[in-house]
């Protein structure tokens, strides 16, 4: 039993002594053959020629909406001022139609609100996802093209090298394969 315990006591150390020695030269050969970048995809997405032409679409929509809410918002004020001035005027039976029809009209504006701004931002989170799916095709064809070992979101990783950063690339890529 002792020479076993000896046996193995020394392939252990020599073991040890391998990994202490050579150890830092796999993981530096690791280090050397692999490639990472870095990627700012919100940037990368949001500088694409078919995010700018869409978004520009979007805000020409948002602007004639915009209008259009104002323009309701301003009869229901009028709506409102009306009542006031004539409250004291008023049949009290003709005054409660005029209060049960301001309400109806103010809870139907907010109501449109409410669905106007879940339909802008529904069209803006399909826009989005839409070339976001395109981009991480661009992104994983660069990664092919250039040998990189792995391309990370720039947002985890807490520090990397500038020059690592591939947006610009991906971006460009991007708009022409997308043109």
């Amino acid at each position: 039993m002792q020479l076993f315990s000896f046996t193995a006591h020394k392939v252990s150390c020599c073991l040890l002594i391998g990994l202490v020695f050579f150890g830092p030269l796999a993981i530096s050969s690791f280090a050397a053959e692999s490639r990472i970048g870095f990627v700012n995809i919100q940037k990368a997405v949001l500088g694409t020629k078919e995010w700018k032409k869409n978004f520009e679409i979007f805000k020409k929509n948002f602007e004639k909406e915009k209008k259009k809410i104002k323009a309701r918002e301003n009869r229901i004020k009028k709506m409102l001022e009306d009542l006031n001035k004539q409250s004291f005027v008023l049949d009290p039976a003709l005054k409660k139609k005029k209060e049960d029809r301001y309400r109806k009209e103010k809870v139907a504006f907010e109501r449109y609100l409410q669905d106007q701004n879940t339909e802008f931002s529904k069209s803006e989170k399909e826009v989005t996802q839409k070339i976001l799916l395109k981009m991480m095709k661009v992104i994983q064809k660069l990664g092919k093209e250039k040998k990189y070992t792995m391309i990370l979101e720039e947002k985890a990783v807490l520090y990397h090298d500038r020059g690592n950063d591939l947006t610009t690339l991906v971006t460009k890529a991007y708009d022409r394969s997308n043109k």
